[in-house]
């Protein structure tokens, strides 16, 4: 059957195709095409085999993905999936045929010439694989063994004081205007997801048209269909991280037998444990042997019998397993992406996302006949309050699973209005780390300065710089006294300064050297320092760990407790004001809080260009202050989604289309992004440049 591939003057691929089976083809073959040495890495990632060409820098990753059984929990979903749901499972057949098809073609990345490297065939659960990979650390399990350490170190008050979106989550703005609140009397769905910012990116711009629909969306390269973001013409979503706490970590005792490994569970009895080595190949080194132990919770993806290499005498072996709802069900939720696509009103995508699994999203969508919907979707597990906060011992009953939470949703949009920035809210049950509500309160305060909002109107809420989170500082360099004149004066200049993190100012350049250097004294204070090196736990869960990031992104809260651990915080201010004072910044906050994308293979460094915008603010370019200027977090694609009239809808993404450095539509959307400017949405196909025909 023929397939159609088309290009807009941005290079976004818009695909038509004569079925959904081979439309599905061609969205493979297309990705296969722009984004060869990123379905690559995909693939290794999910395998846990990044390390045979890109070396021990990968090694930790890989380890992680064995031990999580990334790999062959995939492979469980894709079976169960063949015999729960066969239309889409050969829907997904037919995508990863046309990625074997566009690969076999001959990829023109040039990286994989760099590391001497051929594609590899696709299997037919790779995309679920790729899906796994990308979200297993995306609900921020890690944050509970930082929660352990704090609250064994500081006190358990301190899980509370150092609860905020920090480094290692994702997050997301979304907002919903009802028709009451447009000019066209339609709704409109607008926002940004917050992910790291990947060369290539992490969402494709692409339209799917065949007989049965005809949707524009972000798709995630290596996955059919357009899980996150999509409008059909009648009916637009878009979603969130909902924050919520779905993947729990069990304590184990393990002790080794003749036969191999056995585990103590709940009810006191010693039960084995399944056992087996992996070898993980590793560029210029000697292979890693990896040992895979799964209990009756899931696998152990830290220590085992023996505990971690540097244990401490006379305590218990360390040894920690991950549960993660696919392990247990067998779903990873792709049965929802077919009836996504087939949506015609929001009730329709109500049912779909019924069928959602992970990450668990907060939903909201619309459509032409006035339909709104708000909600979460996803699988959450309902057991104790424990294993929502911290390590639970295995060996304990109370802590096993007790059935799934019923996704909360909204009845009603208050004033036609709905806003979702990882806050508090819906999803409030669900979790425990929310992110602050500066992004979700300036949203809501600049939908409410106008009645009537235009599609055109809402860059103007995307690229806000205004910082909800500054006050803190601000109110303790206000109340200090005895100043340097040097300091006194640079603190008078940021009490009249209008917070506003923009590229071109001086002060917002200020405040960040200040801030900075509050985080490193507060770090530095001997009250935090047994939090300052962490266990040694495996390297990936690292980044949770650490601890300048956490004080960084915990700021506020630390300035505004009534008591902290002892530590005169108008002191600490006070050095920090008078060392900026005496060296301030010579330039602009975009001289230093600049773009640094993420690539999976290392080469010349990249000078990027500089950022408005900041962590908590709507503009969410995420330093990490006291560590570096330097975003590599930040909105991974902007949209408009117009319900009146789908071409009025707007899109854009931090570089382009292609993923082939060096190609025309590589980055050629970054001046756009970096304005706030956004792209057509092209849905006329006569408007289209016809590339090729199968």
């Amino acid at each position: 059957m023929t397939i159609e591939i088309h290009r807009d003057e941005w290079g976004i691929p818009h695909l038509r195709a004569g079925s959904a089976r081979e439309l599905a083809r061609a969205q493979g073959l297309v990705t296969a095409r722009d984004r060869a040495w990123q379905l690559e890495d995909g693939r290794h990632r999910a395998q846990g085999t990044s390390a045979s060409f890109l070396g021990t820098e990968a090694l930790h990753w890989d380890l992680f993905a064995r031990r999580a059984r990334l790999d062959d929990t995939a492979r469980r979903c894709w079976a169960a999936l063949e015999e729960r749901d066969p239309e889409t499972a050969d829907w997904i057949r037919a995508y990863v045929d046309g990625v074997n098809d566009g690969l076999e073609s001959g990829p023109t990345a040039p990286e994989f010439s760099r590391v001497g490297l051929n594609p590899g065939r696709w299997e037919p659960w790779t995309p679920l694989g790729i899906w796994l990979a990308t979200h297993i650390l995306f609900a921020g399990f890690p944050a509970k063994l930082w929660r352990e350490e704090a609250a064994a170190h500081l006190g358990e008050e301190a899980v509370g004081l150092f609860a905020a979106d920090g480094p290692g989550s994702s997050g997301s703005n979304g907002w919903l205007v009802g028709g009451a609140r447009t000019t066209t009397g339609h709704a409109v769905i607008a926002g940004d997801p917050h992910r790291f910012i990947e060369d290539p990116g992490v969402y494709q711009q692409i339209h799917l048209c065949c007989p049965e629909f005809d949707v524009v969306g972000l798709a995630v390269p290596g996955v059919p269909g357009l899980a996150h973001f999509g409008h059909t013409g009648t009916v637009a979503w878009a979603i969130t991280n909902a924050m919520a706490d779905y993947q729990d970590l069990y304590r184990e005792r393990l002790r080794r037998t003749g036969a191999g490994v056995e585990a103590l569970g709940p009810d006191g009895v010693w039960r084995r444990a399944s056992r087996h080595t992996e070898t993980v190949e590793v560029a210029g080194e000697e292979p890693v042997e990896a040992e895979v132990i799964e209990t009756e919770r899931g696998p152990v993806v830290i220590g085992g019998p023996e505990g971690l290499e540097e244990g401490v005498p006379g305590t218990l072996p360390v040894a920690v397993s991950l549960r993660y709802p696919p392990r247990v069900t067998g779903d990873l939720g792709f049965s929802a992406l077919l009836p996504l696509l087939r949506s015609r009103r929001a009730a329709d995508v109500d049912r779909a996302v019924d069928l959602w699994a992970e990450p668990v999203n907060v939903v909201q969508a619309a459509d032409t006949e006035g339909g709104l919907l708000h909600r979460v979707a996803g699988r959450v597990p309902v057991r104790a309050e424990a294993n929502r906060r911290r390590l639970v011992p295995a060996w304990q009953p109370g802590h096993e699973w007790q059935g799934w939470h019923e996704m909360p949703r909204a009845a009603e949009l208050t004033d036609s209005v709905a806003v979702m920035a990882n806050q508090r809210g819906l999803a409030t049950p669900l979790g425990v780390e929310f992110a602050p509500p500066h992004r979700a309160d300036r949203i809501a305060a600049l939908l409410a300065q106008r009645e009537h909002w235009s599609p055109g109107d809402m860059p103007a809420i995307h690229t806000d710089t205004h910082l909800g989170s500054a006050a803190p500082l601000l109110d303790r360099l206000a109340a200090l006294e005895d100043l340097s004149p040097e300091a006194a004066a640079l603190r008078d200049r940021l009490l009249d300064w209008d917070r506003r993190m923009d590229a071109s100012s001086t002060d917002a350049a200020v405040y960040a050297a200040v801030r900075g250097a509050v985080v490193r004294h507060l770090a530095a204070h001997p009250a935090f320092a047994a939090l300052s090196t962490p266990p040694a736990y495996p390297e990936v869960f690292l980044p949770w760990l650490a601890l300048l990031p956490r004080i960084g992104f915990a700021l506020e809260h630390l300035l505004r407790a009534e008591e902290l651990y002892g530590v005169d915080r108008a002191d600490v201010v006070r050095t920090a004001l008078e060392e900026v004072a005496a060296e301030p910044p010579a330039g602009t906050w975009g001289d230093t809080h600049r773009l640094a994308p993420w690539r999976a293979l290392a080469g010349t460094p990249y000078d990027g260009p500089g950022l408005s915008g900041d962590h908590d603010c709507v503009l969410c370019t995420s330093a990490v202050p006291g560590l570096t200027d330097l975003a590599a977090r930040g909105p991974a694609a902007r949209y408009v989604w117009d319900l009146a009239r789908r071409e009025d809808s707007r899109w854009v993404v931090p570089l382009g289309a292609s993923g082939v450095p060096g190609s025309l539509h590589h980055d050629d959307q970054l001046p756009l992004w970096l304005k706030g400017d956004l792209v057509p949405v092209v849905t006329d196909f006569a408007r289209l440049e016809k590339e090729t025909h199968d």
